[in-house]
């Protein structure tokens, strides 16, 4: 694997741009992934591809305390 293929990247939270736990890589294919974002609380579905993110739409069930 050369070092272009190995890049990774750091998915940042659509609502507060926030850095999430979620990394992917190039070739990373995510669909209707529920993301957390644990800065803002919120999460969202969102799919992934080529290290394009794009928000399916608010997850109104979420969790609160």
């Amino acid at each position: 694997m050369n070092a272009t293929q190995n890049t990774s990247h750091w998915i940042c939270c659509p609502a507060c741009g926030g850095k999430t736990r979620i990394k992917v890589y190039k070739d990373t294919v995510l669909e209707r992934f529920p993301l957390y974002c644990p800065k803002c609380k919120q999460e969202m579905l969102i799919s992934v591809r080529q290290l394009n993110t794009s928000i399916i739409e608010p997850d109104a069930q979420t969790q609160s305390r």
